[in-house]
């Protein structure tokens, strides 16, 4: 769907694949290569950024491009808002039982886990090796996405890019806080149970939350029986260490999620409600389900849907290799990589109307036209040709892109290096937070 008037640049659809694969290739010289990589990378980067800012100026759906402006803002700003939560959630089940929970309590049992330490013994050594080998990690997905979404420069995906940004981030959202709901419901121990005591400094006892509603009865089968009849806490509670409560302002509500140490068992001080949230950088009880199969999927799923092929069957293959190596290395269950996949690739279908490959506009019309049916058939009757054409020239008109005449190639190359400098911006910062997974 072009703009009339813009001029006619040639599409090279299968540039797409050779970038994604040179991207990949590029990246992984770090783990065989260090020092190529550190030549070969800004290199790349840089002619992606060339490649794009050149195509620009001659792209013809810049107009596409700007209607889906307020939805690809609206989607940053929740996805961005579910990310918090879902830190926020993260930070609280880990501190709510406290570090010594963390260190004591064994891992769950997980056949996943059985199944890959007995293809280790089975397995040819070189295959071993490269199934334990580092790939492909989060920021690599991001990265994809971004190759995905600025390619319609290019003629390989269909307009508009923002509409598939969009899309991507507002599913991104609804998964997150889908899994806040899930694993914040029920905490479930560490595949690694170091994990806590590496990343947190959290107090080692638990919140009095937990020690009123779970502790007297964590252990004690009798107990168990009886505050199942009786559906009431009633065990005495322990005597634990008194909480540290800071003063955090406006934030007080966060201290009971968050649990900071008390200054005098540190060596850091007094710290604010954001410091001690982003120290932690991750999770350390079973997140169910898996981030990072999920967003690995989320990708995969939008490359089959804007650009099928056998780039596309290779990315499947990354997430399948991505998806071993989370149960390989216990970042997560294997029930965690399971519910991952499946939660991205029904939730991308769940939001084929923000974007879809698929052109709408047929079946709009269709629909058009079946509810004037009666109208034009009472016209047909009665002779009246005019508005019988004035009728079908409307439904012919759908989802046509008129010239507006305020719209002009100033306008619109300002417009369009706003949205790619805010775009890469975003990708940028993306891709620096999640650069260790």
């Amino acid at each position: 769907m072009k703009r009339e008037g813009a001029p006619m640049m040639p599409s090279y659809p299968r540039a797409l694949g050779l970038a994604a694969t040179c991207y990949i290739s590029v990246d992984y010289l770090a783990q065989i290569a260090p020092t190529v990589h550190e030549v070969l990378r800004p290199l790349l980067w840089g002619f992606f950024a060339i490649a794009a800012a050149a195509r620009a100026p001659y792209y013809g759906n810049w107009h596409l491009e700007l209607q889906y402006v307020g939805l690809f803002l609206g989607s940053l700003v929740f996805m961005l808002s579910a990310l918090c939560v879902e830190a926020l959630a993260v930070h609280f089940i880990t501190a709510v039982l406290g570090l010594d929970w963390h260190w004591e309590t064994a891992p769950l049992p997980d056949s996943g886990q059985w199944l890959v330490l007995l293809l280790n013994e089975q397995l040819p050594s070189p295959i071993v090796a490269f199934l334990r080998a580092p790939v492909i990690g989060l920021h690599h997905f991001l990265m994809l996405f971004l190759l995905l979404a600025f390619s319609v420069l290019y003629g390989c995906v269909e307009a508009p890019g923002l509409g598939i940004g969009a899309r991507y981030m507002f599913t991104m959202g609804v998964g997150r806080l889908i899994r806040v709901m899930t694993f914040a419901t029920t905490i479930l121990p560490s595949a690694r149970p170091w994990c806590a005591y590496s990343r947190f400094k959290t107090p080692n006892h638990p919140h009095p939350w937990a020690q009123k509603y779970y502790m007297p009865y964590a252990q004690n089968h009798e107990k168990i029986r009886e505050v199942i009849d009786r559906d009431m806490a009633f065990a005495k509670v322990s005597n634990y260490p008194p909480e540290y409560v800071p003063k955090w302002g406006l934030m007080q509500f966060f201290v009971n999620i968050l649990r900071p140490l008390d200054p005098s068992q540190t060596e850091n001080g007094s710290e604010n409600w954001f410091n001690t949230l982003k120290r932690a950088g991750g999770g350390c009880n079973d997140l169910i389900f898996s981030g990072h199969m999920f967003v690995a999927v989320l990708t995969a799923m939008a490359w089959t849907e804007a650009y099928p092929g056998w780039t596309s069957l290779f990315l499947w293959l990354l997430v399948a290799h991505s998806g071993q190596r989370e149960i390989r290395e216990r970042h997560h269950y294997s029930v965690d990589v399971v519910v991952g996949i499946y939660m991205g690739v029904l939730l991308w279908w769940t939001t084929s109307w923000i974007w879809s490959k698929q052109d709408q506009t047929q079946a709009f019309k269709l629909k058009q036209l079946a509810l004037v049916e009666g109208d034009i058939q009472k016209a047909a009757k009665e002779g009246d040709l005019d508005k019988i054409r004035s009728m079908l020239n409307k439904i012919s008109k759908v989802g046509k892109i008129q010239n507006t005449p305020t719209m002009s190639n100033i306008t619109s190359y300002v417009s369009g290096g706003i949205i790619i400098l805010i775009t890469l911006s975003l990708g940028l910062l993306l891709l620096s937070w999640t650069a260790n997974g």
